[in-house]
């Protein structure tokens, strides 16, 4: 007649051996990663309780309550091990978050809106005021809307891939729009005639990050389709948000220039008064009277409606109207700039 291999010597054995195990565990995460090797699916314990299905049947009662015992006391001293350091841990928790109520309280200074936001909610502003509204459109743009609307040829030099971001697949005609000129297409196409509209806007090109370029900016361009309109109200236009956002004294210059949208066109430049280091002429953005081609591909006839448009800047704007000297101050997040400009909420 065999014996039984489940003895009770070689129960006490493998208890033993956990209960050194769990006593030498310094802290939970240790002893948690011995649990597989005392109480889990590995252990020995385990091992001897799942060998019980094959013992002699004049065994398995004596075994079974063997192994039952030394597994409930397994068990138990690893739950009170467990109990002992998440108490521990608790307390340690606890200690650390101690708020001392007789401390000095810490004042969070306020924060301060960006100033690229700030300048350009004051240049929608301006121009609510004139009775224009706002216009908005999405900066992930189709061709047509960003190029061909606008009079761009196919060949032209801004649809190349070092000035655009295009979108996979290309077949899509999709593109990170690269001016806000999509939204007065779109303004054309959705809104009843006359139109004044002024779109700010985020826009792309694939520029390199320097102290005067960034792939990510910020437009500001205007258009308004009116019968009658000529370069004169162009002109008194600008001449007025020139004086809303540089002062009284300030004039501006329109030099002859090419844009495909208007014809004809001229760069802006405006005589800034309160320019540090002097009064200037400083280069500030493009304008013309609106392209018939483009009155056209939005259905208006353009021997009844004619209109004008122009675009700048908003970074170029604060750069020189604030003598900021470096763009990577706009885009590093650094509240300490943004608070030159004063807190605003």
């Amino acid at each position: 007649m065999s014996a039984n291999p489940i003895t009770a010597s070689a129960i006490a054995k493998v208890v033993s051996a956990a209960l050194a195990q769990i006593a030498e565990a310094a802290d939970l995460s240790k002893l948690k990663a011995i649990r597989g090797a005392v109480v889990g699916d590995q252990s020995p314990i385990h091992t001897m309780n799942a060998s019980l299905r094959d013992l002699a049947p004049e065994f398995k009662a004596e075994a079974g309550a063997l192994v039952g015992k030394a597994r409930g006391e397994i068990n138990a001293a690893y739950a009170a091990a467990e109990a002992v350091f998440a108490a521990a841990e608790e307390r340690a928790k606890l200690a650390a978050e101690r708020v001392d109520m007789t401390a000095v309280a810490t004042r969070i200074p306020l924060g301060a809106r960006h100033p690229l936001s700030l300048l350009q909610d004051q240049i929608s502003d301006i121009f609510i005021g004139m009775g224009w509204e706002i216009a908005e459109g999405p900066e992930l743009e189709h061709e047509w809307f960003n190029f061909d609307a606008l009079n761009f040829d196919a060949d032209h030099p801004a649809r190349a891939m070092q000035d655009t971001f295009f979108v996979d697949p290309v077949e899509s005609h999709l593109v990170l729009r690269t001016h806000t000129s999509p939204v007065q297409v779109r303004s054309l196409l959705e809104r009843e005639l006359p139109v004044y509209v002024l779109c700010p806007g985020r826009v792309f090109r694939t520029d390199e990050l320097d102290a005067t370029h960034t792939p990510v900016f910020h437009q500001v361009e205007g258009l308004a389709i009116d019968k009658g309109l000529t370069m004169a109200d162009l002109r008194g236009t600008l001449e007025h948000f020139a004086r809303s956002m540089f002062g009284p004294e300030a004039q501006i210059r329109l030099r002859p220039s090419f844009f495909p949208f208007t014809e004809p066109s001229a760069e802006l430049d405006v005589w800034h008064p309160g320019a540090k280091g002097g009064a200037r002429w400083v280069e500030w953005g493009g304008c013309g009277m609106v392209n018939p081609n483009v009155l056209r591909a939005a259905g208006i006839d353009p021997e009844q409606y004619q209109g004008f448009a122009f675009g700048m800047g908003i970074e170029r704007t604060l750069m020189f109207r604030n003598d900021v000297k470096d763009m990577h101050d706009m885009v590093e997040a650094d509240v300490r700039f943004s608070q030159q400009f004063g807190v605003n909420l």
